[in-house]
């Protein structure tokens, strides 16, 4: 399936759910959830955003939550973007749990996305969470091979 709205285009699994959520500051927020919990959003703030304070409160937030929490600095490269971050690992309800923040800047805005699926899941849909990245790294930078 193809999302395609508030100029924010990627591709996901038909029998993922889509929610929306903007503000009034300019943070448009988006998740898509799996049928089996798992869940990847994307975040556009500001260009002017600091994407290492974006990461750090991402880590915070999940530390806060989780005490357990181990986190390993991390980067991607898709299309020659650096996307930096870091990944989790933590226990939630008896189960272990990995996720993934990662962030890139744009001169028009700055977009944040994070990925977390239980363990005995993520080594299936840590695959998809990267391809949903890549196709709208490949929308919004423009430089990825054509999809025709």
């Amino acid at each position: 399936m193809e999302f395609n709205r508030n100029g924010i285009r990627f591709e996901y699994p038909e029998n993922w759910i889509i929610e929306e959520d903007s503000s009034q500051d300019g943070v448009f927020t988006l998740t898509a959830s799996a049928p089996d919990g798992a869940f990847w959003s994307l975040s556009r703030q500001p260009a002017e955003v600091d994407l290492q304070q974006l990461t750090d409160a991402a880590t915070e937030q999940l530390r806060t939550e989780y005490p357990d929490l181990e986190v390993y600095p991390a980067s991607d490269d898709i299309f020659g973007c650096r996307l930096s971050g870091a990944d989790f690992n933590f226990s939630y309800l008896d189960l272990t749990n990995t996720a993934g923040v990662r962030s890139l800047a744009t001169p028009t805005a700055c977009y944040v996305f994070f990925s977390q699926a239980e363990d005995r899941d993520w080594s299936r849909l840590h695959h998809v969470f990267r391809a949903m990245t890549t196709s709208f790294v490949r929308e919004t930078i423009g430089n990825g091979p054509s999809s025709d």
